[in-house]
């Protein structure tokens, strides 16, 4: 069919390399040069310029790409349209997540959703804030969901739910001793912080620009992951989501301190494209995850 074409061509002028594309379509690499061909053949056009580190479109590839995107996306609407005709959701949904909905939330919607749509195919890639955003406005995914906020215009966002930030350290840390604390004592500490672009650091950079804070030293981490464990061996203080740090503090192996006068908490973010069509696929995980939202916003 000329959609699987579409499809192989799409994906190897996103991913701008064949062999990197075969491996995530399972196609030998020239049975992917073989779809370009034919699809350069039946056009009468050059579409991609191959060269020792990636593959560029030329002028007419990159027509052809923009609306192939579309023509894949109303093929994959009118499928799922078809298939409600049998009470049957299906497709795709590529999701773009940044590292702490991706890692500690999106896992859980996500068992709840292919449970009940388990003839969707979905695709998830994890990164910082700033590139999902960039990802949804180049059409790369259906749905980003991000943490903080962003100053894209071309984008559609939509809070799904309320994220409470936290103040961890480790037990052996002087200020673990306190339940609270005012936010001067914060003063000249160590900071172990995510890196720019991450909306954990956009908040931590936030909070100690608006209070004024003098920061003796700080550690940067690519990941919360890198952050907590960072925090926990008495590397620093960090800010973090409940959700990263909530078995930790379980455990005991971080404290939390408060802040007073100060309820530190921001938004989850859904991200879309204001001109993207919403198939059957993307509706459904949308109502599972506000669904799972507010069950858990409780919890934390």
């Amino acid at each position: 069919m000329i959609t699987d074409t579409l499809k192989v061509f799409v994906t190897v002028a996103e991913e701008r390399n064949f062999s990197r594309a075969a491996k995530l379509l399972h196609l030998s690499q020239p049975g992917v040069s073989l779809h370009i061909r034919n699809l350069e053949d039946e056009l009468g056009a050059k579409l991609m310029l191959r060269s020792p580190k990636q593959v560029r479109l030329t002028e007419a590839g990159e027509i052809l790409f923009r609306k192939a995107k579309q023509m894949l996306a109303l093929y994959e609407e009118a499928q799922q349209e078809i298939h409600l005709l049998r009470d049957v959701v299906t497709g795709s949904l590529s999701i773009g997540a940044s590292f702490t909905i991706g890692e500690y939330i999106l896992p859980a919607v996500l068992a709840e959703y292919a449970h009940q749509y388990p003839d969707v195919d979905v695709q998830v890639h994890i990164s910082n804030t700033d590139n999902i955003v960039h990802d949804i406005r180049e059409g790369r995914f259906h749905i980003g969901l991000v943490e903080g906020s962003t100053t894209a215009r071309d984008v559609q966002l939509t809070t799904f739910m309320e994220d409470e930030m936290v103040l961890v350290m480790s037990p052996d840390h002087p200020l673990a001793a306190y339940k609270s604390i005012d936010p001067g004592m914060l003063q000249d500490q160590v900071w172990v912080l995510r890196e720019s672009g991450s909306g954990t650091r956009a908040y931590s950079d936030r909070l100690i620009e608006e209070g004024g804070l003098a920061v003796k030293r700080s550690f940067v981490f690519s990941s919360s992951q890198g952050v907590k464990e960072a925090a926990a061996a008495g590397l620093g203080i960090a800010v973090l989501s409940r959700w990263v740090v909530r078995k930790e503090l379980g455990s005991g192996e971080l404290c939390e301190v408060k802040l007073k006068g100060m309820k530190l908490g921001r938004n989850l973010l859904m991200v879309q494209g204001k001109d993207q069509p919403a198939g059957m696929a993307l509706l459904k995980f949308v109502h599972i995850l506000e669904q799972y939202a507010k069950r858990h916003y409780a919890d934390l």
